[in-house]
């Protein structure tokens, strides 16, 4: 199977988690700058968790555009990550709407963990399709990025139960470090 029907489709679905996430940013009631400050926790973390979707939406993108093939495997893969991504809307509101409390950061960082372990699982599926020899195994190499955001992740959850924060500063250094788009790929095709 060709890649253009699960680009398409996942596109479709980073789309619609973005717009739920906008909407869920209720306007004051008030044209006052100062009802904005209670909102300044929601819109923390729609921030942050817009830069993850785009990050990921980024990465998706280079990942598929050297695949040349997908498999039945490849396609659950891939809905699998969606899966966890489309949770990021429910726990970006509840991180927002509580400040940064310790259950809902927990929860946060729960499903950053487990996209990031969906979209190394949609990796290996993609290269049992290529092959060890392809273009695309080369690019991605061992991916060290990846598996150091997995640990992050782990420690940000865990320390989030000593201090919200922490997990929260922890979620942002791994979406600076995946900010920049991952090269890998487009030296690979270029």
């Amino acid at each position: 199977m060709n890649t253009e029907r699960l680009k398409a489709f996942s596109d479709g679905v980073i789309a619609i988690i973005i717009t739920i996430m906008v909407l869920e940013l209720t306007p004051p009631h008030t044209d006052s700058l100062k009802a904005l400050v209670p909102l300044v926790p929601v819109l923390m973390c729609y921030v942050l968790s817009f830069v993850y979707v785009g990050i990921y939406w980024n990465n998706h993108h280079h990942l598929l555009h050297v695949a040349e093939n997908v498999s039945g495997a490849t396609l659950w893969a891939n809905l699998h990550l969606l899966f966890w991504l489309s949770l990021l809307p429910f726990a970006t509101a509840w991180m927002g709407e509580n400040h940064f409390s310790t259950i809902p950061v927990v929860l946060y960082g729960c499903v950053l963990l487990m996209a990031a372990i969906a979209y190394f699982l949609l990796t290996i599926a993609l290269l049992k399709c290529h092959g060890k020899e392809s273009k695309l195994a080369t690019a991605l190499g061992n991916d060290f990025k990846g598996k150091i955001s997995v640990v992050i992740y782990i420690a940000a959850v865990m320390l989030s139960f000593v201090n919200s924060w922490i997990g929260v500063f922890l979620y942002t250094c791994v979406a600076i470090m995946w900010f920049i788009p991952d090269r890998r790929i487009e030296r690979r095709v270029n």
